[in-house]
């Protein structure tokens, strides 16, 4: 049985296992790692039944709580190329701990297999990752400005997979934020809208996916209700209203997911 619990999701914060009997993956560290210590022995495991953690991208909401971590597990880093140069330039303590993995080559981790994947975004190197026990198969796909042909190609076949919800494009635009943030959210290299995670939901659904979860919400920009109402009105207007959506908690554990 192959599971995924999100620990936080946010723009203050990520971090999502993936695991089964045999093998634990954490996704991001970007809360402390007492809150990820306390996640893992909320689901009966401890720091030092991590078999791996994959990092996406080296900005802070996805790595603040790594050098920590470092210190209670033994388990290696993995993440592509220009990550690991910036993760050594800002991780103190990572040195020997990081393997580098080349997107769209898939490899094993014990009885998982992971696949990175590019994703469009303003931090060289960024990624997802799909991990599949051979029958089941989830996906985390987040910080993206939009989605490419190579995240369709790794994404679509997935039972489960939780996608990027950011924010709703009018409360972008009306908001607080200066002019060259609202820019950059919306650019290529930002972040998803409701709107283009429910057009991506909608593809998912078309090929297989029974269980979405919407991440990265923005705590401006974007609420938890809004999110799924956008993304569950598109799914149904399709015909996949039987779909299962819920909505990642920005700084609390989520429900396990069986894929």
């Amino acid at each position: 049985m192959l599971e995924l619990c999100t620990i936080a999701s946010g723009s203050s914060g990520n971090a999502v296992l993936v695991y089964n009997n045999e093998t634990v993956l954490l996704i991001d560290a970007g809360v402390s790692a007492k809150r990820i210590c306390d996640s893992l022995k909320a689901l009966g495991f401890a720091p030092t039944d991590l078999s791996g953690i994959f990092i996406t991208h080296s900005h802070s909401d996805h790595i603040s709580g790594l050098r920590v971590l470092l210190k209670r597990t033994d388990a290696k880093v993995y993440t592509c190329g220009e990550t690991a140069c910036a993760l050594l330039r800002q991780v103190d303590g990572i040195q020997g701990r990081i393997t580098t993995v080349e997107p769209l080559v898939p490899f094993s981790l014990g009885n998982l297999e992971i696949t990175p994947f590019p994703t469009p975004h303003d931090a060289p190197g960024s990624a997802g990752f799909s991990v599949t026990d051979g029958a089941r198969k989830c996906s985390v796909v987040t910080d993206l400005g939009f989605v490419t042909e190579d995240v369709r190609h790794c994404v679509l076949g997935s039972q489960l997979a939780l996608v990027e919800a950011n924010h709703d494009p009018n409360w972008l635009m009306s908001g607080p934020y200066p002019y060259y943030l609202k820019q950059r959210i919306l650019g290529d290299g930002g972040h998803l809208s409701n709107e283009a995670s429910g057009e991506f939901c909608c593809e998912l659904a078309a090929n297989g996916t029974s269980k979405l979860i919407l991440a990265h919400l923005s705590r401006e920009n974007n609420t938890p209700e809004r999110a799924r109402s956008v993304v569950c009105d598109m799914l149904a207007r399709r015909g996949f209203d039987h779909i299962s959506v819920t909505v990642a908690p920005f700084d609390r554990p989520g429900t396990p997911l069986e894929v």
